[in-house]
């Protein structure tokens, strides 16, 4: 049986576009000045797609659509959901394996217990109300499904700040916080990995004043052009310079990206 509800009241979405624009709310592939933030986030869909392996599952917040269709290459079935129509029309359009479905996060489309896991990559920073969107995370898992989430650790991507460097975020987090949340709307043994530099980036970062991040972010500021080896270092980053490593094992405050596994309660 289809898990999906029509969700009342939603528009006609435009026609698909070939591609997305890039408005800095979300990461698109293909772009040269784009590259590392997309590959910083491609790599959790590389390390997690594995576990979804033959399941159903739901993304919520699907953005482009490329970690869709990786974990799409896995599981048994994939329902992604934007907020976006731009999006979902774009996903439909170059995703074929992938069911795309417009609509709130805080108010999931699907029946109660219809998933097997829910993905959700650098998303809950992005919303208003995050302990709903935990909640309906929660309700249309099965027993014993998985929430797998990752969001920028707000200690080392807004550093000394109450509220998000980035205009698209609406409250950031830090590991305790994360894990907090997830425990107080319906989810248990949650553990926590977080994202760091490999070498190469390392690297990069001592090559452009320390960090390679700041240097792109300065490029932006200013509107400025990008000098030729800031902008062939950053083309050239992929997965493999990023490691993904369990909090036990690093300290996970000096991480970039928090990633938790969390289990319905």
């Amino acid at each position: 049986m289809n898990a999906i509800k029509n969700p009342a009241g939603v528009d006609s979405p435009p026609p698909a576009d070939a591609a997305l624009v890039l408005t800095g709310e979300r990461t698109v592939p293909g772009l040269k000045e784009e590259n590392y933030w997309f590959r910083r986030h491609e790599v959790v869909y590389q390390r997690l797609a594995q576990g979804c392996a033959g399941l159903e599952v739901l993304e919520a917040g699907c953005g482009e659509g490329y970690g869709a269709d990786l974990i799409a290459r896995a599981a048994r079935r994939v329902i992604a959901v934007d907020y976006d129509h731009a999006a979902v029309a774009h996903v439909r359009a170059r995703y074929t394996g992938v069911e795309a479905v417009h609509a709130n996060l805080t108010e999931l489309p699907l029946a109660d217990g219809s998933v097997d896991a829910v993905v959700s990559f650098q998303v809950i920073e992005h919303l208003w109300d995050q302990p709903q969107f935990l909640r309906e995370c929660a309700r249309v898992l099965r027993p014993a499904g998985a929430l797998m989430v990752s969001t920028p650790n707000r200690i080392t991507f807004s550093p000394g700040r109450d509220t998000p460097i980035n205009p698209f975020h609406t409250r950031e987090l830090n590991a305790g916080e994360l894990t907090q949340l997830l425990v107080d709307n319906g989810f248990s043994g949650v553990t926590m990995s977080g994202v760091f530099h490999g070498p190469r980036l390392q690297e990069m970062d001592a090559r452009h004043g320390g960090s390679i991040i700041d240097a792109q972010i300065a490029r932006a500021v200013a509107d400025a052009p990008w000098p030729a080896e800031l902008l062939a270092d950053v083309a050239a980053v992929t997965t493999a310079d990023f490691e993904i490593v369990e909090a036990g094992d690093r300290d996970i405050d000096d991480s970039l990206d928090l990633v938790a596994i969390a289990v319905r309660a």
